[in-house]
């Protein structure tokens, strides 16, 4: 497969960037999207450019990191997976790809494709987590959890952070990652003690990091990779307003 790409380069955060175009040659169906880049960048190298930057970690589908606009939709063409699970079949030979980083106020852009998603770690620190004691492992049976609750709890802690939700946002709303992060810890027993404080905080931190407001578009949920449910949303809704009184 022969491709051009239109890639948005931006040196750092203060430059305005702009979109330049490359040809990426001999590309295999069977790559992924990644491994394209990579070849595209070995051959930048060569010839003694700058290559892309782009985020990338397990390439499993896992660690969330490597999220970019694909032709205008978040990790490209297809449900269900990110970027790195995205595989060059999906395209025909001589198409025109145009690649770009998330764009959101609260994620601004390092270099290239690559953001800065720390405002999702600060909401994080803000209040996802649970009182526990230090010590030996407790059995597993000591707590029981209903199994329909377990496994709801589970699809919200399905959730990698991606930030797709956000980049397909047209407010840039982060509420399905911050309804995703309460709903797993507020449905389970162990997630009780800082049940009220937990969403106030973490709805305070979204806020001051300047993330819009949710408009129930419901692009979060058909761009998100792990098909996290804007259910979620609602249930975080209820979570604050009881808190709240």
């Amino acid at each position: 497969m022969n491709l051009t790409l239109k890639v948005w380069r931006q040196k750092d955060k203060n430059d305005e960037g702009r979109f330049i175009e490359y040809s990426a040659k001999n590309i295999s169906p069977d790559m992924s999207f990644l491994e394209m880049l990579d070849i595209v960048n070995i051959d930048l190298v060569k010839k003694g450019e700058t290559p892309i930057v782009f985020d990338h970690d397990c390439r499993e589908g896992i660690c969330g990191s490597c999220g970019m606009m694909i032709n205008g939709r978040a990790h490209g063409p297809g449900r269900g997976i990110a970027t790195c699970q995205l595989h060059m079949r999906s395209f025909a030979d001589d198409d025109e790809i145009v690649i770009e980083p998330w764009r959101a106020k609260s994620f601004p852009v390092l270099k290239d494709l690559m953001v800065d998603r720390t405002s999702f770690e600060r909401i994080m620190r803000s209040g996802g987590y649970t009182s526990a004691k230090t010590g030996g492992i407790p059995d597993g049976n000591s707590i029981l959890v209903p199994k329909p609750v377990a496994d709801e709890a589970f699809d919200a802690a399905a959730c990698i952070g991606c930030g797709a939700c956000v980049a397909a946002c047209p407010n840039s709303s982060a509420m399905l990652f911050v309804s995703a992060k309460v709903s797993q810890l507020a449905l389970l027993p162990q997630g009780q003690a800082e049940r009220e404080t937990r969403v106030q905080r973490m709805v305070a931190q979204m806020d001051e990091e300047k993330f819009g407001s949710c408009s129930n578009t419901y692009a979060c949920e058909a761009e998100c990779p792990k098909g996290i449910s804007v259910v979620h949303i609602a249930r975080l809704n209820r979570e604050y307003i009881t808190a709240q009184l």
